[in-house]
């Protein structure tokens, strides 16, 4: 099931200040290539986000949610976003450099 509009409409509710990345996530992303400046960019301003799936939180006051933002038919970047209470924590960062699409419709 895509929760896309729904993560949509809660990423509206928050400011970048509200936006924890945390050091895994760092540490990936410089590892990927993926600047953090564009992570918060398309978590700030969630147009490119195509797909939304909720996830199993460890923690009942917890929303966790795999994220797919779509930049062409081969490349994507993959945000896993928690939300807890009024902040946004990104636990980690994905670049994919292939046909994400089928990835995405298996689930």
């Amino acid at each position: 099931m895509n929760y896309r509009d729904h993560v949509k409409s809660k990423l509206k509710q928050y400011k970048r200040s509200d936006i924890i990345i945390t050091r895994h996530a760092k540490l990936r992303a410089e590892f990927r290539g993926i600047d953090i400046d564009e992570v918060i960019e398309n978590i700030i301003n969630p147009d490119r986000l195509i797909f939304a799936a909720k996830q199993k939180s460890s923690n009942p006051d917890e929303e966790k949610y795999d994220c797919y933002f779509g930049y062409s038919k081969t490349q994507a970047h993959r945000y896993i976003l928690v939300f807890s209470g009024n902040k946004i924590i990104v636990p980690t960062v994905i670049k994919i450099n292939r046909r994400w699409q089928r990835m995405v419709d298996k689930g």
